[in-house]
């Protein structure tokens, strides 16, 4: 911190003292210009007078009051102004009173409003320059006349613009710390969104694999003693599931980790290139699944690509728990203009065909996921039975600022671990 800093907090600090070290500094130059004479006898320019004793006490009342101009602007104004009129009708020499004047009046603008400034500066103005002309015992054209309307028009110009600055300092200063807020604000909104992001990667792979576990290892243990072929193959479609959801959530943790961690999984994440592979699953669970696709093998962006994965996954899941044994599915991918339409449907006529009135999250998490990516999604019971899941995603999928995903990803995940 600078010299001028330092001695401007001390000042900040102890305003009473400051006020009253310019009242005696005013005061002295007022006393030194009441002995001087702008002009002398025999062609000197400067001399010498004697002051009045009234104008002395004056001058010492005037700068006297200024010690409080911060708490009273308007009233050490009117004090001050209406010494300098006294000193100005009644001085012989005149003193100069109106600085202690023209000070409180520099006061009254830097602390109130423009309107203020102006009233006070012009009232000041006119009465101060009005009695001098007037009453006093120079001509009305007097240099020292004259030198009062001029100092008066400045301590009101130079109090105005001193509050202009600090106004316009404040101003800053809010807006940065309204900014400051901001991205606070914007942080914790990321860290939400991301939070929220890895919750739905989390329900959508334990849902997907614990299903097939659920059912698998129950076909198991139905056959175990009459099938056990049909057994082994059922543990090792538990055991592929298993592995399957590990390896998933072994990526989507890898997605958090920073810089200096152990390197991340490289695998691409899943997407409709491994439709088939996801339809496969089911099918080895017992659903029975069609799929059909009509993107004239359309590259989707990852992030609607990986959604569109999550829908199926998602659908199915539920068409498994909620539509019965018996329920078939179809799954379509299609190519509509700059949009591409996935679509889950599914006959079931199990007691449970919503998936809703479970509870869960599923829909939830699709529909989000689809809001996200700025598409559609409808969802609802099928005429004559079963369920339909229809989403609309925009081929190019709406760009986001990722500025401090890192962060939010650490602070997401610092709420799952």
């Amino acid at each position: 911190m600078s010299t001028f800093d330092k001695a401007r907090c001390r000042a900040d600090a102890h305003p009473l003292a400051l006020d009253a070290a310019i009242a005696v500094g005013v005061l002295l130059c007022m006393v030194a210009g009441s002995f001087v004479v702008p002009h002398g006898a025999h062609g000197v320019k400067w001399g010498v007078r004697s002051p009045d004793p009234l104008s002395l006490v004056l001058m010492t009342l005037a700068a006297a009051a200024l010690v409080f101009r911060r708490n009273a602007p308007r009233s050490v104004l009117a004090f001050t102004g209406a010494a300098s009129v006294v000193e100005s009708l009644t001085g012989n020499p005149r003193a100069p009173v109106a600085m202690a004047a023209v000070i409180a009046l520099f006061t009254v603008a830097a602390t109130t409003d423009r309107r203020t400034t102006w009233r006070c500066g012009l009232l000041t103005m006119t009465v101060l320059t009005t009695a001098a002309m007037a009453a006093g015992p120079l001509p009305w054209y007097a240099q020292e006349n004259l030198a009062i309307f001029a100092w008066t028009g400045i301590g009101a110009t130079a109090g105005d613009a001193v509050r202009s600055r600090r106004a316009v300092v404040q101003a800053i200063r809010e807006r940065a710390e309204r900014a400051e807020r901001t991205r606070e604000e914007e942080a914790r909104r990321r860290v939400a969104e991301e939070r929220l992001r890895i919750a739905r990667d989390l329900h959508d792979v334990v849902a997907h694999h614990i299903a097939l576990v659920n059912v698998q290892a129950g076909v198991a243990a139905h056959v175990m003693d009459r099938r056990p072929d049909q057994a082994k193959e059922a543990l090792a479609h538990v055991r592929e599931a298993s592995r399957s959801a590990l390896n998933e959530l072994r990526a989507t943790v890898g997605l958090l980790r920073q810089s200096g961690d152990p390197e991340a999984p490289t695998e691409p994440a899943p997407g409709l290139h491994v439709l088939e592979e996801l339809a496969d699953t089911f099918r080895n669970a017992g659903l029975q699944v069609e799929v059909a696709r009509a993107d004239q093998g359309t590259t989707l962006p990852a992030a609607v690509d990986l959604a569109a994965y999550r829908i199926v996954q998602e659908a199915l899941t539920n068409v498994r728990k909620h539509a019965g044994p018996d329920a078939k599915a179809e799954v379509s991918v299609v190519r509509v203009g700059p949009n591409v339409e996935v679509t889950v449907l599914d006959d079931g006529s199990g007691e449970d065909t919503a998936p809703e009135a479970g509870g869960g999250h599923g829909l939830l998490g699709m529909r989000e996921r689809v809001t996200a990516l700025r598409g559609t999604l409808t969802t609802g019971p099928r005429y004559g039975g079963g369920f339909r899941v229809h989403a609309i995603l925009p081929v190019k999928a709406a760009t986001t600022d990722t500025t401090g995903r890192t962060d939010s990803r650490t602070a997401a995940l610092g709420d799952f671990v």
